[in-house]
């Protein structure tokens, strides 16, 4: 029987997870991509708490990487505006590459330190 590529995708968030640590001054950036967009969110681990969120949707952006990037740019200037200067990159289980990448580079273009 073969295991579905979400469930591999989530052993490998699961193993991920338990290396990436989170504090206070350094909060975490999760990523999620589906088939219809991709979105990102700074949480705070100790809290449980969600800082700033972006979606495609906000940027009217296309699901490719210069829709990537733009949600990428976006969640770096609310993270600016919010003082958050730096972050722990999650990439929860999907590969680095493609829109994910795209999603960091645009994030590091904005100036928000990963």
């Amino acid at each position: 029987m073969r295991i579905s590529r979400n469930k591999l995708r989530l052993q490998r968030k699961k193993r991920i997870s338990a290396k990436i640590r989170s504090d206070k001054n350094k909060p975490r950036l999760s990523v999620f991509k589906s088939l219809t967009g991709i979105s990102a969110q700074v949480i705070e681990d100790s809290k449980g708490v969600t800082l700033v969120s972006a979606t495609a949707k906000e940027v009217k952006a296309k699901n490719n990487l210069d829709g990537a990037k733009k949600v990428g740019m976006l969640i770096a200037k609310k993270c600016l505006d919010k003082k958050i200067k730096e972050v722990v990159f999650d990439r929860a289980g999907y590969k680095y590459h493609g829109k994910v990448k795209a999603l960091a580079d645009g994030a590091r273009e904005a100036g928000l330190k990963l």
